[in-house]
């Protein structure tokens, strides 16, 4: 299972979200290459199926910053759905968001006519977990992807967002998450 320490269409989308993602965006974009690996890892994906991934993990949590919340799959779509249009790939729409809003879904994403969002589920889970959750990868590889790209502060990033998030909102605690 190669590592790329460099992916140019990740690149490409997540430049242009540098400044609003300030600080904090060495440890999305380390979560999203480990999330992006864990899904090519699981699966042999196609090209156009390696680019779906690619483009949803850019987007997927992009929400946390554009609106400065842990209730952020609403606002990750529309900045994904925009990149579509802009890149004439707007028939891809409705499998990229279904990529970005069943991403935290605590059961197993059912729907054989879009696979992609069950392995894309899964490679979250894998990062989410910090590797408790494997779906069959091996802890030396998850180790490597972590020494490859270091986690930043994102996990504890997002437990300070959580902890605001709980005491404002203490009767929705995990928005993102569903059954």
């Amino acid at each position: 299972m190669n590592i790329e320490n460099q992916i140019p269409l990740l690149e490409s989308i997540l430049t242009d979200w540098k400044d609003i993602i300030g600080s904090e965006y060495d440890g999305y974009r380390n979560h999203v290459y480990r999330m992006i690996h864990c899904c090519l890892a699981l699966r042999d994906c196609t090209p156009e199926e390696r680019d779906k991934i690619i483009i949803a993990g850019a987007f997927h949590d992009i929400g946390i910053w554009i609106d400065d919340t842990i209730d952020y799959l609403p606002p990750s779509i529309p900045p994904a759905l925009a990149y579509l249009e802009a890149h004439n790939l707007a028939a891809w729409t409705e499998e990229i968001s279904l990529m970005i809003t069943e991403h935290h879904k605590l059961r197993e994403y059912k729907n054989e006519s879009y696979p992609l969002v069950e392995l894309f589920r899964q490679g979250d889970l894998v990062d989410f977990s910090l590797g408790l959750a494997k779906f069959g990868l091996t802890k030396p590889y998850i180790k490597r992807l972590k020494a490859a790209f270091p986690n930043a502060n994102f996990h504890k990033n997002l437990a300070k967002r959580a902890a605001r998030w709980f005491f404002k909102n203490p009767l929705n605690p995990v928005p993102m998450m569903k059954w």
